[in-house]
């Protein structure tokens, strides 16, 4: 039984390899997600029944770790240098004149985080970070989560592979989408995240930020395995690893040259962040003649492309409301000539950002466009001779609902669904796989839905049609059919899910559960005053004050009874609270705690019966205060309500 089992375990991580090289490396798919799904689930089975077969490098493997207490220093087998920059053409000529007219191998500078991944045996056994060069920090739980690194190669060796860690700008707008709808600050740019989500100590955090992995260096007892540059990445394609394909093999001083200038102009094409050019001697034996100084190697070079920074007038404040509802404030600026882009437009992020710049209309300003997505404002340069104030609209400017600001948060939001500047985004959150699970309604599917006004709210999606899917880009008939199969499907979730998918901030899986274990209805939950919301176990103030919100919203209302019509589940049934330790105790976290997220701290606390709120008041029972803690400390001492630091928190829990 063990060796047909074995047989049977080896094929499917055969055929799960290939689909998910062809998935994220490739971006290539052959199959749908949910028949990745089934053939992960059969072998998750087959493990469990025979946990002497599970190893290391299986798919199943990929969130495996728990969190950890720190790092562990790992020196590198050999230094890994940084590069000397060349900041302008003239300093890159130097360089490529002190080298002569050889073969070069130029390379997007991708603006992430260097790691080093080993392989013993075709098998991935452990990662670390650069660090300061001679010693990093190992990472390998973390990096088993990033899908673009094999965790095993065709290769038996010992093998060393060198690369950048980065987070593209789709997955870089996600999470910051997510963090605003659980009220958390906005990453600045994604290499901070990438870098956050690499040295996280829950392995589960850094797969949420859905890095890639780009390999540039294939090395052997620290030494390189090929006679060149250009060979040694195309080896590492074979070997299954993602190697940026925007990349060339010049000859000599004006082709690298028309290399540079030509990625600079096209660089906000990309779907990542790009910050220069890195320009390598191809062969290896001219490599070691050149050498390396104490700081870097004398055969490469980085070439920064110019800063994007440039002075304008903001000739008006208006608002943009975002995927999630959020309103952000945008400065309609004098055209401006920045990086060789033409920008008229830059963010101003949030009411609490205008007053920090104390930046008004008809200010002159600094306007960068390095590391965001889009420009952002920098600072004053001069003020204005009749600037005025800008002031955030009571109103939505898209809809015209109600905007809430809740306490202690930056962000303004629209509170309607359906509200058409947030509406794709709440169709891809209804149809996710944790929430109402209609499998093949992704992005591609959905842009062209909305886009075609075949669906203006979410409950129209229960009343596509095959004619209409059919007549869509890239869908065939069959697909049209799984697709309404599994939107049909959709009805008979329960509850929960139904409350997940409306989108309601603050309310996701747990909460929703929660929320109908304890009220069985959601006509009665949609009734409830915020104090009676608050009697439902780990339900806050904060929560409760945003379900209240959503509900006196009459769009809201709308889509609920729409969805009623389309035969969703609206009834659950009731369950018993049990009691808790922390019962009737209401906790405020601030700071960063090194044993856990703070999202493990909530979790912690509301499995025990308290209540997790974002505001410190004087019913507060117990203010949990990490490392760099905020504001809330302060006003904890100010209303004496008792703070823990994180050994007298755990000593709690526990």
């Amino acid at each position: 039984m063990n060796e047909k089992a074995r047989k049977e375990i080896d094929a499917l991580r055969e055929t799960l390899r290939h689909h998910e090289r062809l998935y994220y490396v490739l971006d290539q798919p052959e199959i749908t997600d949910a028949e990745y799904d089934a053939m992960m689930r059969q072998l998750n089975e087959l493990e469990a029944a025979h946990p002497e077969l599970i190893t290391p490098d299986s798919p199943t493997q990929r969130v495996g770790g728990k969190p950890r207490e720190g790092f562990v220093k790992v020196a590198h087998s050999t230094q890994m240098l940084s590069l000397d920059n060349a900041l302008n053409e003239e300093e890159l000529r130097e360089f490529l004149n002190r080298i002569g007219n050889v073969d070069y191998v130029t390379e997007l500078k991708l603006d992430g985080l260097s790691m080093s991944a080993r392989y013993q045996g075709g098998r991935f056994v452990q990662a670390v970070t650069r660090g300061d060069g001679l010693v990093g920090e190992e990472v390998t739980e973390n990096a088993r989560t990033i899908r673009t690194l094999p965790l095993s190669i065709p290769d038996p060796g010992e093998l060393e592979v060198r690369g950048e860690t980065i987070m593209n700008r789709r997955a870089f707008e996600r999470l910051n989408a997510e963090r605003e709808q659980q009220g958390l600050a906005r990453f600045a740019n994604p290499r901070n995240a990438a870098a956050g989500g690499l040295r996280a100590l829950d392995p589960a955090v850094t797969a949420s930020r859905r890095m890639d992995f780009y390999a540039y260096l294939l090395l052997s007892g620290g030494e390189p395995v090929h006679e060149s540059h250009a060979e040694s990445l195309v080896a590492l394609e074979k070997l299954g690893f993602k190697v940026n394909p925007n990349r060339r093999l010049c000859n000599g001083m004006d082709e690298v040259i028309a290399f540079c200038a030509e990625w600079e102009s096209r660089r906000e094409s990309l779907p990542y962040e790009i910050d220069g050019v890195v320009i390598k001697v191809d062969s290896i034996a001219a490599q070691r003649q050149l050498g390396w100084t104490s700081k870097a190697p004398r055969w490469a070079i980085a070439y920064k492309y110019a800063a994007r920074q440039a002075s304008t007038i903001v000739e008006n404040i208006g608002v943009q409301v975002g995927r999630t509802g959020a309103l952000t404030p945008v400065a309609h600026l004098q055209p401006v000539a920045v990086g060789g882009v033409t920008v008229s437009r830059a963010t101003l992020h949030n009411e609490d950002e205008i007053a920090r710049l104390g930046v008004e209309i008809g200010d002159e300003v600094l306007v960068e466009r390095s590391g965001d997505v889009i420009p952002r404002v920098v600072r004053v340069t001069r003020q204005g001779e009749s600037r005025r104030p800008f002031h955030m609209p009571a109103h939505c400017p898209v809809c015209g609902s109600n905007v809430v600001r809740e306490e202690d948060e930056a962000a303004t939001r629209c509170v309607n669904t359906n509200c058409p500047a947030r509406l794709k985004e709440s169709v891809l959150h209804f149809a996710a796989r944790l929430v109402m699970n209609i499998d093949g309604m992704g992005d591609a599917l959905v842009d062209q839905l909305v886009d075609r006004g075949l669906v203006k709210s979410v409950s129209d999606v229960y009343d596509l049609t095959l004619e209409q899917l059919v007549d869509l880009e890239r869908m065939g008939k069959k697909s049209a059919q799984n697709v309404l199969r599994n939107i049909d499907r959709s009805r008979q979730n329960p509850l929960p899910r139904v409350l997940v998918g409306l989108g309601i901030r603050f309310v996701g899986v747990r909460t929703a559960v929660l929320l109908a274990e304890a009220f069985g209805s959601l006509d009665v939950i949609a009734n409830a005053e915020v104090e009676t919301l608050q009697q439902a176990e780990e339900v806050g103030p904060k929560v409760a004050e945003s379900i209240h919100e959503f509900f006196r919203e009459p769009r809201n209302r709308e889509l609920v009874e729409r969805l009623r019509e389309k035969g969703l589940k609206f009834d659950h049934p009731r369950k018993e609270r049990k009691a808790g330790k922390f019962d009737g105790m209401t906790f405020v976290l601030t700071g960063t705690l090194a044993s856990m997220t703070r999202e493990q701290a909530s979790e912690r606390i509301q499995a025990a019966g308290g209540k997790v709120s974002g505001s410190v008041s004087k019913k507060t029972s117990y203010v949990v205060a990490g490392d760099e803690a905020g504001s809330k400390l302060d006003k904890a001492r100010k209303l004496e309500v008792p703070v823990l630091d994180e050994k007298k928190f755990m000593d709690l829990l526990n």
